[in-house]
């Protein structure tokens, strides 16, 4: 249980064959200033060095004046959302977040902006939000995202289109544990994820909370990018489970549409 006046936050990372992308989140992290963290780290049995980077992790930041807490679990699994369940059950801070390998915090002092001014007698807000910058693989900045985030996020924003990254997206951890990622989706049960967790914070009205920062900064070259045409196939199931067929379609409509206009 958290002793500290200021929440803890699970930062959960999964990885698998990650040796050439993982340095730069370990070090976003390490170098975070909030002092309470959880870096949980779960690993699919890569068969690459990132094991050993890992454990070059663990030691280089045990023994410090204020070490973040680091735990490793390694062991098979069925693919990534199956690792993030896996995170969800072993997660003990009051906060959870998905930073897998390539994606890194906006700078270090992101968490304690975050949740330095969250104390014990504060209402804890049931989701915390922000901004995503898209970077190259040397960490370069490309641009900001396309979708930004709402000042006012709800389950029903989402019908156009995932608003808010998913490493951006800070769910209190016993309310992201009643909600565990459906496997049936490969590539974008994250999406499906935010907007049931956002329609539970409704139903319990609980706050959702705006952090207006820039809180991530994502690896453009990530599984989704890599696998987008599947992914936007699954995304559509999704707004029509949600949302409805109609809806759904006249939607995709509009995607067509503002897209051409793009070009």
């Amino acid at each position: 249980m958290n002793k500290t006046p200021f929440p803890t936050v699970t930062i959960a990372t999964v990885t698998y064959n990650a040796e050439k992308t993982l340095p730069c989140t370990l070090e976003s992290v390490a170098a975070q200033t909030y002092p309470h963290i959880e870096h949980l780290i779960i690993d699919g049995c890569s068969k690459d060095q990132t094991m050993a980077l890992i454990h070059r992790y663990v030691d280089a930041n045990t023994g410090k004046t204020c070490p973040h807490d680091i735990r490793v679990i390694r062991e098979p699994d069925k693919g990534l959302y199956d690792a993030m369940n896996k995170a969800l059950e072993h997660a003990t801070g009051d906060y959870i977040v998905f930073l897998n390998a390539g994606d890194r915090l906006h700078g270090p002092d992101t968490l304690q902006q975050v949740f330095g001014h969250i104390g014990r007698n504060t209402s804890r807000p049931a989701i915390l939000y922000g901004e995503t910058d898209w970077v190259d693989g040397q960490g370069r900045f490309i641009r900001h995202r396309r979708l930004q985030a709402p000042k006012q996020l709800t389950w029903k924003k989402f019908r156009h289109g995932m608003l808010v990254c998913h490493q951006s997206f800070y769910v209190r951890t016993d309310l992201a544990r009643q909600e565990l990622y459906d496997l049936s989706f490969r590539f974008s049960a994250d999406y499906d994820w935010c907007i049931r967790l956002l329609k539970r914070a409704e139903r319990l009205k609980q706050p959702i909370y705006n952090t207006r920062l820039i809180l991530t900064d994502y690896l453009s070259e990530g599984l989704t990018t890599q696998h987008h045409q599947e992914s936007l196939r699954e995304r559509f199931r999704i707004m029509a489970s949600h949302f409805g067929w109609t809806t759904t379609l006249i939607q995709h409509g509009r995607f067509v549409i503002r897209a051409a206009l793009k070009r």
